[in-house]
């Protein structure tokens, strides 16, 4: 149980890394415009509002990215169960849901959001279980 726990944290501390390197990326891809602030809410949910599709299917990678490492990471982490992996996936569904409360998205992006995390922790997970040997003849 502790081994499982800490493999769900360490892949959930993966899928934040590689969230926060995904939007480090976004943020030169996609600059903010010029006089721009983050100072309060408000700004940053007018930022969000007037985001390109190209940067909110950016930020919808990163989330499902961000699932794919967590989930492969906890299952190698943790005694290689899809459990732990999807509890990962389920975390990350929790996240965008939090985040789409504070900020408006559009639809399809929360959509998304919440249905794509969890078949890619799984994935992450099918990566992670080391694969049977061919029978030798």
């Amino acid at each position: 149980m502790v081994r499982s726990t800490l493999a769900v944290l360490l892949g959930l501390l993966v899928a934040l890394a590689t969230m926060l390197l995904l939007e480090y990326i976004g943020m030169s891809l996609f600059p903010l415009p010029p006089g721009v602030t983050l100072e309060t809410e408000e700004d940053l949910a007018r930022i969000v509002a007037s985001a390109s599709p190209a940067k909110q299917a950016w930020v919808l990678m990163g989330w499902t990215l961000a699932a794919l490492a967590g989930g492969w990471t906890a299952t190698r982490a943790g005694r290689r169960r899809t459990g732990e992996a999807l509890a990962v996936g389920a975390l990350i569904v929790a996240g965008v849901l939090a985040n789409v409360a504070m900020l408006p998205h559009p639809a399809w992006m929360t959509a998304l959001g919440v249905l794509l995390p969890l078949p890619a922790a799984w994935s992450g997970a099918r990566l992670a279980r080391p694969r049977a040997a061919p029978p030798t003849p």
